[in-house]
């Protein structure tokens, strides 16, 4: 008992009885407290923690709640069953990753805990927050992005508790990989649904600055106009995004898609009609607005219950979840 560190910061955020709380989950996934061992009594916690009463009785409710410990008459608190903490790693926080993330939540039993992370694209902030969590997990599952130094941080992580998904850039050869093409999954969606989209006379890809998109999405889209011999333009700048009548864009960001209805309503035109577009992305809203938004999409249900598999088999996976086009009133 003497050997658990009850670290308490009192200029956290986090109020006092969660970081209690979060101690002792990690004490237990780590093995400082097993299975049928007794916590720290209340009056020990107070000392060690100048936590008040109150506080320690809150945080010791919310571990029977979560069927971590139990409480014994008259003898103290135990630990009842093992914990695995999972370190999930994402990008940013959109309605498509709310999918995934849920998905994979509800795929995995209670005894598994999962902190949630963001990095923005951020290498410094990526490399922090991986450096930190190094040697407190189980499973570590990673949304990679392409910059140079994400393979080296990430090859601190032992292979066979790392995952990476989403996107298969810069992952360890012989760590788990569940990913979505981004690339050839483009032209043969447009290809397999050509005679639905060829009824506009020119295709746009819309690609701002300011998306992290992988830009194998426009190579491959460009290949697939020219050997069809389709009429096509790359646009970069919010100035080039003008939406002219028989054009069908092919959008990569929700902001760009609300610009694009925007001007729909500005100019009159109805989508699926004067102008096409697909969006890529599917957000369980796309299926309503404007009667219903085209998208290219991988199935990110289907990733997060994926993952949740890597979790709890404890094998090696590599798989490429499918992609495809959802053709709704908006072409």
């Amino acid at each position: 008992m003497s050997e658990l560190k009850l670290i308490i910061d009192d200029n956290s955020s986090v109020l006092k009885f969660q970081q209690l709380v979060e101690v002792i989950i990690d004490a237990i996934s780590q093995n400082q407290l097993k299975e049928g061992e007794m916590l720290p009594s209340v009056n020990q916690i107070m000392n060690d923690t100048q936590l008040s009463r109150d506080t320690v009785f809150k945080a010791y409710a919310e571990l029977k709640r979560r069927g971590v410990v139990e409480s014994v008459p008259n003898r103290g608190y135990f630990v009842t069953r093992k914990i695995t903490k999972v370190f999930l790693f994402l990008d940013t926080f959109k309605a498509y990753k709310e999918v995934l993330y849920h998905s994979f939540i509800n795929q995995l039993p209670k005894d598994i805990s999962v902190d949630l992370h963001f990095h923005h694209y951020n290498i410094d902030i990526f490399e922090k927050i991986i450096d930190e969590s190094l040697g407190k997990y189980s499973k570590y599952i990673i949304m990679n992005f392409d910059n140079r130094k994400v393979s080296k941080i990430i090859s601190k992580i032992p292979e066979d508790q790392l995952l990476i998904i989403d996107w298969s850039i810069r992952a360890p050869e012989k760590s788990s990989v569940i990913f979505q093409d981004f690339g050839q999954a483009v032209y043969t969606c447009l290809n397999d649904n050509f005679d639905t989209l060829k009824k506009y006379g020119e295709f746009i890809f819309y690609y701002p600055s300011f998306t992290y998109h992988p830009k194998e999405a426009v190579e491959y889209f460009e290949q697939f106009c020219t050997d069809k011999k389709v009429k096509h333009s790359i646009i970069y700048s919010d100035k080039e995004f003008q939406i002219k009548k028989n054009a069908l864009y092919l959008l990569v960001s929700d902001r760009t898609l609300a610009g694009f209805l925007d001007q729909c309503e500005e100019k009159g035109f109805e989508p699926g009609r004067e102008v096409g577009v697909i969006s890529y992305n599917d957000t369980p809203m796309k299926k309503y607005v404007k009667n219903g938004i085209t998208v290219i999409s991988t199935d990110f249900k289907l990733m997060g219950q994926k993952a949740a598999e890597f979790v709890t088999s404890g094998g090696t996976i590599k798989y490429e979840v499918p992609t495809r086009l959802k053709i709704r009133s908006s072409v």
